[in-house]
């Protein structure tokens, strides 16, 4: 399963002065949404995919026309509206899976809703099925990422932060686990502490990622290609990505 969490507030696109939040933004004559969704294009009659939004601006009906108008089927996408914001991106997975009642053996790959893949198609350096979970990785600067450092020489993780430059590697915002319940499980380690405790001041996916790796498990690093991956996070983002040559959203 595809899981997109959007029910963040887009603080710094409504700061900027944009009035829709940055999915519905237009980006080469689509919506923002759509090169997320499309980068998945692939594994549209393979895959099912699981939307977790609130109710703003009727993004329920846009996410589901949108959909539509990539060519996923309807019985393929599941819909979960939230009433309220939420203190993080891994609460906001977890009451998706909740709500939805995805089952517990559900292999899951999420990502952000901002950030683009074109083409995408699981890593081949291992069998995703046979490990705890995998984060794609890429070499950027600045401490703004949530980071990775592998044990040397090879791709297990050996330590995951979030905001702390422990290597070179920073997550594009992809992460898988092999089952539904095993994240269950790590949030709820989580879950009654103040978010604002937590490294990073909210609930982030990656540091789960540490609890795995404190209890034995394997999490392995998928490098992202070079030219594969596009960034809109920010308004900056979204800018630079308006002037560059348009890309296209199929595989």
């Amino acid at each position: 399963m595809i899981v997109l969490p959007m029910a963040g507030l887009s603080r710094r696109f409504l700061a900027a002065g944009y009035e829709q939040p940055k999915y519905m933004l237009d980006l080469h004559g689509r919506p923002v949404f759509d090169h997320a969704l499309g980068s998945f294009r692939g594994l549209f009659d393979t895959e099912t995919f699981l939307v977790i939004c609130r109710d703003i601006q009727d993004t329920p009906a846009f996410v589901r026309a949108r959909a539509a108008a990539l060519g996923l089927a309807p019985d393929r996408l599941h819909l979960v509206v939230l009433d309220a914001p939420t203190a993080g991106q891994a609460e906001t997975v977890a009451l998706g899976l909740r709500r939805a009642k995805v089952p517990d053996d559900t292999p899951l790959t999420i990502f952000n809703i901002d950030t683009f893949r074109p083409g995408f198609a699981p890593p081949t350096g291992f069998d995703p099925a046979s490990v705890d979970g995998y984060l794609e990785v890429f070499e950027a600067p600045g401490d703004h990422w949530s980071f990775a450092r592998p044990h040397p020489g090879t791709d297990r993780v050996a330590e995951v932060a979030e905001k702390v430059r422990i290597s070179d590697l920073c997550s594009d915002g992809l992460y898988h686990f092999r089952s539904a319940a095993g994240f269950l499980s790590l949030f709820a380690q989580v879950e009654p502490r103040d978010p604002a405790t937590l490294q990073g001041g909210e609930y982030y996916v990656a540091p789960l990622y540490a609890l795995a790796l404190a209890q034995g498990a394997d999490i392995r690093l998928a490098h992202v290609p070079p030219g594969a991956l596009r960034l809109c996070g920010t308004p900056e983002d979204y800018t630079a990505l308006r002037a560059r040559p348009p890309f296209t959203v199929d595989p």
